[in-house]
């Protein structure tokens, strides 16, 4: 089964289905389901059976006709494709509320997100153990990333300190970054940057219940 991308000029919004068809096989996997149709796949998605097919036709032919999608094979190949099928570690900066929460959240590393190193500036949290992790000081991030091997940032930082902390990870030469603060940051072209906003949702939850009530 194929998983390198027959084109890699993909869309941002298939890569995005591709990870929500993970998430709902793996549900269909623990109930014990085996083999999967399109329709059924893309009813539990909220999309159409045309468009799981269009999506996964990008890395090849994938299922039997007739029969459906082995899910395991499936997840398999699409995690591979996306590489996500690896570890991939990852350095924290803000370790407040949010960046503690994030910490406990046992479905990163289930999914082969491995935070290994945890930063903040605040001196008096320096030294502190965070779930297993000791915090360190901003200044020592670029000799852990090259000694830990991390290649993504998440910043969890209050929005006024995201900039800086996006700085400390590009100075340590971290090129992905995850960003939960609510500010957007200013990065060169060769470094990406994914936004985790709420309020955007809450706005688009809000503005759809006004909209309803008028």
């Amino acid at each position: 089964m194929p998983t390198e991308p027959k084109s890699k000029h993909i869309p941002r919004a298939t890569i995005q289905r591709l990870a929500t068809y993970v998430q709902v096989l793996e549900n269909f996997a623990r109930d014990g389901v085996e083999v999967i149709s399109s329709n059924p796949l893309a009813e539990a998605c909220g999309v159409n059976g045309s468009q799981v097919r269009k999506d996964l036709a990008y890395f090849g032919e994938f299922g039997i006709r007739g029969v459906g999608y082995h899910i395991t094979s499936l997840i398999a190949a699409i995690t591979s494709s996306l590489g996500v099928d690896r570890e991939w570690r990852m350095a924290l900066v803000g370790v407040g509320n949010l960046g503690k929460a994030i910490l406990n959240h046992g479905e990163f590393r289930a999914r082969g997100f491995n935070i290994v190193g945890i930063f903040d500036c605040d001196p008096f949290k320096i030294g502190e153990i965070v779930h297993g992790l000791e915090v360190h000081c901003t200044k020592d991030l670029k000799a852990m990333v090259a000694e830990q091997n991390i290649e993504i940032g998440i910043i969890t930082t209050p929005p006024e300190r995201a900039q800086r902390a996006a700085q400390h990870l590009m100075d340590a030469g971290i090129t992905s970054i995850l960003n939960f603060a609510p500010a957007r940051i200013k990065t060169p072209d060769h470094v990406h940057v994914e936004y985790v906003d709420f309020f955007h949702h809450l706005y688009a939850l809000a503005f759809d219940h006004t909209s309803q009530h008028r």
